[in-house]
């Protein structure tokens, strides 16, 4: 699988980080790794969502589902879970992809997102992510997010934020052909 390097954000206190251009039929697949993301805000949630119209509004409908696997630094608590806080049944808010996160200098997350055929007009399109962080219990938590954009129009900009507050973060987008 041969990844083209298409852009990177870096971002430092940012609300959000936003790919607005590029997204288009070159490629079938966009990966997007994102390292070293750490909330301003303790505990929050970090998250996306897709735009049809270049970036000016970010509301695509989503249905999607969430499971994680976390285990404490205390070894107080592990498990394996769905979790049901963070899914979208015909949703248009950002999708959760890792919560928690922990804002103190040594904590952060990292993972990446899948789209599949964001360009495509007859066809939803699908995505999913897997994101490791170190999160506020402290513990370690990894967080699997999939589902699809319930539209067929072309997706053609992703943003990333936190629920809450802003946010330093490195963002690649690639493009897989």
């Amino acid at each position: 699988m041969a990844m083209d390097l298409i852009t990177t954000n870096t971002s430092s206190n940012a609300a959000s980080s936003d790919f607005t251009s590029s997204i288009d039929s070159t490629y079938k697949l966009y990966i997007f790794k994102f390292y070293d993301v750490n909330p301003a805000t303790d505990a929050t949630r970090f998250s996306f969502q897709g735009s049809i119209d270049g970036g000016s509004n970010y509301n695509v409908t989503i249905t999607s589902t969430t499971f994680k696997a976390y285990h404490t630094e205390s070894d107080s608590a592990a498990a394996l879970a769905y979790d049901g806080v963070t899914d979208q049944a015909q949703g248009t808010g950002y999708q959760d992809i890792q919560g928690d996160i922990g804002n103190a200098s040594d904590e952060s997350g990292a993972g990446e997102l899948f789209l599949f055929n964001p360009s495509n007009t007859t066809y939803v399109k699908h995505f999913y992510s897997t994101v490791q962080a170190y999160d506020s219990a402290p513990q370690s938590r990894q967080t699997f997010a999939a589902g699809y954009f319930n539209t067929t129009s072309a997706i053609d900009a992703i943003s990333f934020k936190m629920l809450s507050g802003n946010m330093d973060a490195v963002i690649k987008m690639y493009g897989v052909g």
